[in-house]
């Protein structure tokens, strides 16, 4: 997810006080020191970083505990990418690149909304590698599914600045920008192409796709429109961020900020409440409104509850519907990561991506067929959303958002089911989930069956604010703590269970802080700040993209790509991978099958303060005068064919 917006949306808890805190506001090197010097919470959780010592740079030693195989790249900025020795990364598809056999060659003096459909879209993000045929393990021919999160105004159209959309055919180029690409690609001699003209090729676009909406919400008085007087139907999908890919071979798209696309709200509205709780302003990041009925929420009150939902897509079927799937609840959603529990139930974790919000995880109330694709269609309509509570002693509580447990009741106004998932955020308040700093990607990993949560940075908490989860006031760099299930290992692990405990895993930023927890055998080039988005690897290793969001100036080093075991002696330890053009984030990090290729999303090049379509401070990837910098995929391979990481 990006933070370089113009006007970014604040959540309604930013810097509100959040109650009580649990640890009397004790100091941070105190509360951490307890924390992970618990019985029973050192082995497994905090041991590896406890031999290097909780604050301080630590030396790589002699003996080197990672069971990495790369050599480290070195911290910096500048205006191109730079990959480990020994491997290649090579752009595989752009913004503008033609999907369509009849899309024009991109011109980005001359576009129009008609192209950019037929167009990759803008600012690509979540990534998923869907082999060819479905359901096999081909990891040189498949589909590449990614998201499109948003636009840079300035960066995209001439001229521009940083000005608000000069009319109706820019903020339609914009919309067609958004949405999700479908790529056929294949790896031909080593080198992965995209297929052109390939069947599957397709655009889900803000403005141009039709979507079914399904689950407990469906047809509910609050998502009827004008335009949709069922409740039912819905056009596009915007803000889509990261995502996950279910067992049986659908993706979900995650939308997170779709507060930025609302215009006109009157202060005095019946759902001004609920508007507020999801940042909804007339101070909105773009003016559709202008242009579109629907996204004036004067005249289309009920539109945005229409968005911050998960849509579950087929790729493989390109006439397919996309389905937003309401049970799996409404808010700001990162990602939606699948893993199939011991019984058969699928459990999807996803975080809500502002400062102060939550842990999500959403159960199925039965099991997925793996042998029969067609009988898991509405497995997503017909389970239990939890959100978590954190507590000091190490344990972890999942908390059910179920309409009449507890406080979600109509004396709290809430009539049914389908109230609690449109206004999930207010459940959860209600229920007394712990506010994150930032939650991000939700990670289970298969191979030791833990579950490991990216918290990217919260600068607005407090001192009296700072509790055992989120241990740092001011924070600015970060942190990942990791979930245990109660079971067992790998597919022991009960994910469905309501009780957890958890653990601290790393606490990012400069050693040099003091405030930091790394791994012993941690080196220079080893310590990042704002982790993102994730990726877990054949052997359970942990591959972590990072979104300072404009702070490589104070790190010292451009946001990148950092792995990291999570068990053994090299837990912890993190090494510098990948690093980003000047300006750009990475996303959407994920492995062919065969672990041999590793797709990354590089999000908005160039897009720094001042920066713009004439004078950006890159010109990547192209390097050609004229061109702006262009939001890419890139596929990363090893030179000698191995497995990325070793």
């Amino acid at each position: 997810m990006s933070s370089h917006r113009r006007c970014r949306t604040i959540g309604a808890k930013d810097g509100d006080d959040q109650g009580p805190n649990p640890t009397g506001a004790r100091p941070m090197r105190e509360l951490i020191e307890a924390r992970l010097s618990r019985r029973g919470l050192l082995k497994g959780v905090a041991a590896g970083a406890l031999a290097g010592g909780l604050f301080g740079r630590v030396a790589r030693g002699k003996d080197d505990p990672s069971s990495l195989r790369f050599a480290e790249i070195v911290h910096g900025i500048d205006g191109t990418h730079h990959v480990a020795p020994g491997h290649a990364a090579e752009v595989l598809i752009r913004w503008g690149d033609a999907l369509a056999k009849d899309a024009p060659a991109f011109d980005p003096r001359a576009q129009s909304a008609a192209a950019q459909a037929k167009q990759f879209g803008y600012n690509c993000d979540f990534t998923a590698y869907m082999p060819l045929p479905a359901g096999s393990g081909n990891s040189e021919h498949g589909l590449l599914c990614v998201n499109h999160e948003y636009v840079s105004t300035a960066l995209m159209f001439p001229g521009e600045g940083d000005a608000e959309p000069a009319g109706r055919q820019q903020a339609e180029i914009q919309m067609a920008a958004h949405g999700h690409s479908v790529v056929e690609i294949r790896k031909d001699g080593g080198t992965w192409r995209i297929v052109a003209d390939g069947p599957y090729n397709r655009r889900i676009t803000a403005n141009g796709t039709r979507m079914r909406i399904a689950g407990p919400a469906a047809g509910h008085e609050r998502l009827r429109t004008r335009a949709d007087r069922s409740g039912r139907e819905v056009i596009g999908t915007l803000s889509n961020c990261a995502g996950g890919s279910t067992p049986w071979g659908t993706v979900l798209i995650a939308e997170e900020n779709f507060s930025d696309y609302f215009g006109n709200v009157p202060k005095d509205a019946p759902q001004a409440e609920a508007y507020r709780r999801y940042g909804i302003s007339s101070d909105c990041e773009y003016t559709w409104w202008r242009y579109q009925d629907r996204f004036d929420v004067t005249k289309e009150p009920n539109e945005p509850n229409r968005f911050g939902w998960v849509v579950e897509l087929d790729p493989y079927d390109p006439r397919s519907i996309p389905v937003k799937r309401t049970a799996l609840g409404r808010f700001k959603h990162e990602g939606a990561q699948c893993i199939v529990n011991g019984d058969g139930r699928v459990v999807i974790y996803s975080g809500d991506d502002e400062n102060f919000e939550y842990i999500y995880k959403f159960v199925t109330a039965r099991g997925h067929d793996p042998r029969l694709r067609a009988a898991n269609r509405d497995l997503l309509d017909d389970g239990t959303l939890y959100v978590a509570r954190f507590f000091e002693d190490g344990r972890l509580r999942w908390l059910p958002l179920v309409f009449g447990h507890g406080p979600l009741t109509p004396e709290n106004g809430f009539h049914d089911q389908a109230e609690v998932l449109i206004e999930a955020r207010r459940a959860a308040d209600l229920l007394g989930a712990t506010p994150m700093d930032r939650p991000e990607d939700i990670e289970p990993n298969p191979v030791n069956g833990r579950v490991y949560a990216m918290l990217t940075k919260n600068k607005k908490r407090r001192p009296e604010q700072v509790d055992a989860a989120n241990p740092r006031p001011e924070n600015r760099a970060g942190h990942i703590i990791e979930i245990v299930p109660p079971g067992g290992r790998g597919p022991d692990a009960d994910h469905a269970a309501t009780d957890a405990r958890w653990g601290i895993f790393l606490i990012a930023g400069d050693p040099a802080s003091g405030t930091t927890l790394y791994g012993a055998g941690t080196g220079a080039n080893g310590w990042f700040a704002c982790p993102d988005n994730a990726a877990i690897d054949g052997k359970g290793r942990l591959w972590i993209t990072t979104d300072q969001g404009g702070g490589a100036a104070r790190t010292g080093t451009c946001d990148g790509v950092w792995a990291t075991d999570v068990d053994g002696d090299g837990r912890a330890t993190p090494r510098f991978f990948f690093r980003a053009p000047i300006g750009a984030e990475i996303c959407g990090p994920s492995f062919t099958p065969d672990g041999r290729t590793l797709f990354l999303s590089i999000q908005h090049p160039g897009d720094v303060d001042g920066s713009s379509f004439d004078a950006p401070a890159t010109r990547w990837p192209d390097f050609i005068e004229g061109m702006p910098p262009r939001p890419s995929v890139v596929a990363v391979t090893r030179l000698d064919g191995g497995r990325i990481g070793g």
